[in-house]
């Protein structure tokens, strides 16, 4: 598995996909941003500041959204994942 070093964390894109209440997916001919939500899958130990090391506040299996076009695309084990700063992490999904 990826184990990421320092204030990075791995994320796993969500896929969105638009359904009618009956459970027709919906498809749109226009071309359309990716969603900036995903999963954590992994957690870096931190940053360090002032020689001390600031612990990332983010858990394993937690949805998140991100900052669009922040972080680095890596396949890993045919399986996409982003590589992102903690800083570009906006908020938590509950």
């Amino acid at each position: 598995m990826l184990k990421p070093l320092h204030d990075y964390v791995v994320l796993e894109k969500a896929k969105e996909e638009k359904k009618t209440e009956s459970g027709i997916i919906l498809t749109t001919g226009e071309a359309k941003d990716e969603p900036s939500v995903g999963v954590v899958v992994a957690v870096g130990p931190g940053k360090v500041v002032d020689g001390k090391l600031v612990e990332i506040d983010l858990e394993k299996g937690q949805k998140v959204i991100f900052k669009k076009y922040s972080g680095t695309d890596v396949t890993y084990k045919k399986k996409d994942y982003l590589l992102i700063s903690a800083e570009d992490i906006l908020a938590i999904v509950e």
